[in-house]
């Protein structure tokens, strides 16, 4: 591992452009940026690189190939092949296009953390091609140490280990959890997967008999009691909760609104919404480390059998694009738990290239080239904007101490 401790430097912001050095919560100064640096976590692309990638993935903890193993056949069951890379070609591809139309002249880069292409390789392409001043925008929405405080990490690490930290500068976009081109394409999703309900379960009572459950991938609870800046009171389990709780109640709220607006559904107006649940998926770890709950199998058995309910959405509001824990843990398992528990069921859409996200990414982008004001920033919760500069200390992961992370104030 690089040794990045040397490369604060005195700064309050590492690699940051000058606007955002001093560490404002929101930039609301103009920024000529050269580049768009779109940041994956990345993922296999055949059944050679599996046990490779998931070495990336957990370096630095010990984990033994057979243990990997354990894991590596939800990869392999799809050929070994995640869909995360060709999903952020797509992404990649439809940014340029919405640029394009806007008449953005601002080149779209694109780095993994974990796979090829590899950050390392992106900012070297930049510098190459002469971009000093980069605006990152990591695929993740939500505040917690591995969906934004990693990015921010290997961003620092990155700038160090290429020697390119005096050359190229690294901005981020807000976390985007409540921009209304994220919020959108989940409105759709579950209005349109209540009139689907209704419609193929006659006679269906929707406040009593469809559950709607937002899943998430489950983190350590010492992640996310340190997700967001302490000072805000997130409580127990911090801000990933939080604005995931949030953006649970708005979502369900506009879907329902748009399904009662529709003439088919006239009857329901007056009626209670679907009840909701927030769940998790995709725990990973020691048995003995406590993670975020309840899991959304156990959610199913243990406190919706035997009840009123009759059909459940999935609503994966935790992630951008249908990732392998998309597929997998939800399309397969969650899917086959409401099976045997002989509810209807359908998994609603995640965000991918809808032009609404792609739309939302691009005006994020112009906020931070217009220094828009915060006054004028959209924003669907109370919790937001979020924050352009993180706070110090924001969702560090204090089990494997600190390690310096650009686009956030120190420590």
């Amino acid at each position: 591992m690089t040794d990045t401790s040397h490369i604060t430097n005195g700064q309050a912001v590492i690699g940051a452009t000058p606007a955002a050095a001093a560490g404002p919560e929101h930039v609301e100064v103009p920024v000529a940026y050269d580049a768009i640096l779109l940041a994956g976590f990345g993922g296999p692309e055949g059944q050679d690189d599996v046990i490779p990638f998931l070495r990336n993935v957990t370096r630095g903890r010990g984990i033994p190939d057979e243990r990997l193993e354990e894991v590596a056949h939800h990869y392999r069951h799809f050929g070994g092949v995640s869909p995360i890379n060709a999903q952020n070609r797509a992404l990649k591809a439809a940014l340029e296009a919405e640029l394009a139309n806007r008449g953005v002249d601002l080149p779209v880069l694109w780095g993994n953390r974990n796979w090829d292409p590899y950050l390392e390789d992106a900012v070297r392409d930049a510098a190459d091609k002469g971009y000093g001043q980069l605006l990152a925008i990591a695929t993740s929405a939500y505040s917690s140490f591995s969906s934004c405080r990693q990015y921010r990490e290997d961003f620092a690490r990155v700038l160090d280990s290429t020697g390119l930290i005096d050359t190229v500068k690294i901005d981020k976009v807000r976390q985007f959890f409540d921009h209304p081109g994220f919020v959108r394409p989940f409105v759709d999703g579950v209005r349109d997967g209540l009139a689907k309900a209704i419609a193929e379960n006659d006679g269906i009572d929707p406040a009593t008999e469809i559950h709607v459950l937002f899943s998430t991938h489950s983190i350590p609870s010492t992640d996310a009691a340190r997700s967001g800046p302490d000072f805000r009171g997130f409580g127990e389990h911090g801000a990933y909760e939080a604005q995931h709780l949030a953006v649970a109640q708005v979502v369900l709220d506009q879907a329902w609104a748009e399904l009662l607006e529709q003439p088919e559904h006239e009857s329901l107006r007056g009626t209670s919404k679907p009840a909701w649940k927030l769940v998790y998926q995709s725990r990973s770890g020691p048995p003995s480390m406590p993670w975020l709950e309840p899991d959304i199998n156990d959610y199913m058995n243990e406190t919706l059998q035997g009840g009123p309910t009759r059909a459940v959405l999935i609503v994966p509001l935790g992630f951008v694009s249908d990732h392998m824990e998309v597929m997998w843990d939800l399309d397969e398992e969650a899917t086959e738990t409401a099976r045997e528990l002989g509810f209807w069921s359908v998994r609603t859409q995640t965000p991918g290239v809808d032009p609404a996200y792609v739309a939302g990414l691009v005006d994020l982008v112009l906020e931070r080239v217009n220094g828009t004001p915060t006054s004028e920033r959209p924003h669907e919760t109370d919790l937001g904007p979020w924050y352009d500069v993180c706070r110090p200390g924001c969702c560090e992961n204090v089990r494997a101490g600190f390690k310096p992370a650009a686009a956030g104030l120190a420590p």
